[in-house]
């Protein structure tokens, strides 16, 4: 039995279509469910908050997991990262106001990823007071609570309702398959046949 942890949330859905292409479906229940086991029997999907997959992934609770590459890299977990599933493609990003708006003395920052904020920064030499929100980080500089943010964007729709733009960026993100170091040894069998299907899922070749 090979448990996948699953981000719940935007990614789910492609997640889920992804693995019934590879030949693991776990039908439409699973939308409802914060677990659910494959027509198979052989595989238990798991759905947390994507900040908890590297974390269940890790700790072995979960053989592998489906998450963000920028929850990992700000998650820093210890896990092998064999595949790009090129699902929910997006930027993570610099973004301020609109019209150049900005606080003169020390930058402060809303975000929800404060390592890899703080990393960026670091390395530019820029002093930043970090402020850490858990949603609707768009608000933060048009109520006067920061002057930049570090963000996730699809399109750009929001920040520009909002009166921000892009002012760099920061990584591009996808959707990643991860493994848990000692499940890919004690299980290899099974999580390689998974792995090869993902990879001819992503590729277009039917399983």
């Amino acid at each position: 039995m090979i448990t996948i942890a699953i981000a719940k949330g935007r990614m789910q859905d492609d997640a889920l279509a992804l693995l019934a292409r590879a030949g693991v479906c776990f039908g439409s229940s699973s939308l409802r469910c914060l677990s659910s086991s494959d027509e198979s029997g052989e595989h238990t999907a798991i759905f947390v908050k994507p900040a908890d997959v590297p974390v269940y992934v890790e700790y072995g609770i979960a053989d592998c997991g489906i998450v963000g590459r920028d929850i990992l890299l700000e998650s820093e977990a210890d896990l092998l990262l064999p595949l790009d599933l090129g699902i929910a493609q997006c930027r993570l990003v610099v973004a301020g106001r609109s019209d150049g708006a900005q606080n003169r003395g020390m930058l402060r920052v809303a975000t929800k990823y404060p390592v890899l904020t703080s990393d960026y920064f670091g390395k530019r030499g820029t002093p930043v007071e970090i402020i850490r929100l858990s949603g609707s980080v768009e608000l933060a500089p048009a109520l006067g609570l920061a002057d930049v943010i570090v963000d996730l964007v699809e399109t750009g729709r929001t920040l520009r309702e909002n009166g921000l733009s892009v002012i760099d960026v920061i990584t591009e993100s996808s959707g990643r398959f991860v493994v848990n170091r000692a499940s890919y040894q004690l299980k290899a069998k099974p999580i390689t046949q998974l792995l090869n299907a993902l990879n001819q899922a992503v590729s277009g070749v039917p399983a």
